[in-house]
Order: C-alpha cells, then sequence, then structure tokens
C-alpha cells in the first residue's frame, strides 16, 4: 500500500489462536492497526470502530453466521469483507459473496495472501468511494443515489443490495453504452469472470423486477444479444422492436438462476 496512505485498519473475527497469531505478526510488519475479536459483535460496534475491513470466520458466529455476514454487508456498504474458513464448498463461496462478501479464502491459507487479498479488496473500495464524490445520477424516474448506496424512484427505494447498487450504478454511469458481460463483471466484482458464469444475467434480471415494479412506464435495461446490456431510460413503445430480443435474453438469465453451484 501506498505510504501516503493512513494505515489499514482490520478487525480479524476469529478464534484460530494458531492463524490469529501468524496474522498479526504479518499485519505488525505491515504497519496496521487491528483488533482481533473472538466473537462477533453488532455492526454498530464494527461502525464504531472505524475499520476499513473485516476479515470474518462464520463458524466463529455459529448456526446464525450467514445473517451475520449478510448484516454487516448490508448495514455497513463502505467496509471490505472477507470471509476466511475452513472447507467451504463452492456453494457456500457463491452463497458468501452473493450476500455482499468482497472475497473467500478458504483455510489453510498463507498470511501473506490474506494481506494481499484485504490490501485488494480495500483498493477497490476505495475507487469504489472516490466514484461517489459525484451528484445524484437521474435516469428517466430512477435516481441513483451513491452517497446512500441506494437508487430511488418517486422518493421510494428500490431496496438494493450492495452487489445490485453497485451494478445498477455502473450501468447508469455509462448510460447509452453497451457494456458486455465480462466487463460489468471485471468491474462489479473485481476479477476476472469464470467461462460459463452467469452472475452478471442472474443480476441483471433482479434489478429488472424491482425497476419494473416501480417504473413500469420505462425500459431501462436492454440486452444486446450475446454481447451484453445498454442502460437508457426508453418508453415502451420505444423499446417495443427489442422485446424478442430481451425475452430471449430473459429466458438465459432465469436459467441461469435456476443453474445449481454457478460461480459468482
Amino acid at each position: 500500500m501506498s505510504s501516503s496512505r493512513s494505515p489499514l485498519r482490520v478487525a480479524v473475527i476469529d478464534d484460530d489462536s494458531g492463524f490469529i497469531r501468524v496474522l498479526s505478526n504479518r499485519m505488525d510488519s505491515a504497519g496496521w492497526q487491528y483488533r482481533v475479536l473472538a466473537s462477533s459483535v453488532p455492526a454498530e460496534e464494527l461502525v464504531a470502530l472505524k475499520i476499513n475491513a473485516v476479515l470474518l470466520d462464520p463458524d466463529v458466529v455459529g448456526q446464525s453466521g450467514w445473517e451475520y455476514l449478510e448484516s454487516i454487508c448490508g448495514l455497513l456498504p463502505d467496509l471490505g469483507v472477507i470471509v476466511c474458513a475452513n472447507g467451504a464448498t463452492v456453494s457456500q463461496r457463491v452463497r458468501g459473496l452473493r450476500v455482499g462478501a468482497d472475497d473467500w479464502i478458504n483455510k489453510p491459507c498463507h498470511p501473506e495472501e490474506v494481506i494481499a487479498r484485504i490490501e485488494a479488496v480495500v483498493r477497490r473500495r476505495r475507487r469504489h468511494s472516490s466514484d461517489q464524490e459525484v451528484g445524484p445520477l437521474v435516469v428517466g424516474e430512477i435516481e441513483i443515489r451513491p452517497d446512500q448506496f441506494q437508487a430511488f424512484i418517486g422518493g421510494q427505494s428500490l431496496d438494493l443490495t450492495r452487489r445490485e447498487f453497485e451494478l445498477l450504478q455502473l450501468l447508469g454511469q455509462n448510460e447509452g453504452k453497451v457494456l458486455d458481460r465480462e466487463e460489468i463483471y471485471q468491474r462489479v466484482w473485481g476479477y476476472a469472470m469464470a467461462h460459463g458464469d452467469r452472475s452478471v444475467d442472474v443480476f441483471i434480471r433482479k434489478i429488472r423486477t424491482k425497476l419494473e415494479k416501480q417504473s413500469p412506464d420505462y425500459t431501462y435495461i436492454h440486452t444486446h444479444f450475446g454481447v451484453g446490456y445498454r442502460f437508457a431510460a426508453e418508453s415502451p413503445m420505444s423499446a417495443a422492436p427489442a422485446a424478442v430480443e430481451v425475452g430471449s435474453d430473459r429466458a438465459t438469465e432465469a436459467a441461469g438462476a435456476e443453474a445449481p453451484g454457478v460461480p459468482v
């Protein structure tokens, strides 16, 4: 990390003494400020710690680990969240990433990799925060508010998850431009898309459903079959020529949503 930056502040929620000891030595060497917690704390207390990231082992939380992960991801949209756990299956990693975690590391792991992944997540968060300095973006009936990680129609929130908001914001910032799926994935998820991954299509389907419910007079997300998506507010009449193409893509998105073990 650049020396011009203040030291990273990290909370580690883990009770693996050996792992914590080795990781603490590495964080000390990096000059980080950190807090080790042997059990979960309310999300509000994490706010008070003024941290950049949290490294979480859901097993420490017990049966409510998934609910806790989703809670901190939803309540603390600026916080980098990295899960570090033993023996996770593909479906568990997918679930964690989809509820809002920025990264997942399987134990056993090297502390240097953990450090590098935390740094990468914080870099992405900082870039995203700098993007938020611009004012609200208005497209059709939608007002996209980066400062609140939400979008509104007629004053009503679309109730987006963090990942859904990041995707909608990216599309809105590129209004009228066709973005291919690989570019969308790279810019929202932060790494290259695996072959056959349908996560972009699944999230587009979810966002479309929310937009159509609250703004039925407009079509916002337009499919360019075999390429990607374009964002523009168009009336149903102007969007009519693309109806067949969009419909076929939605079928693909729906199929992707049903496919088990789809990587995010």
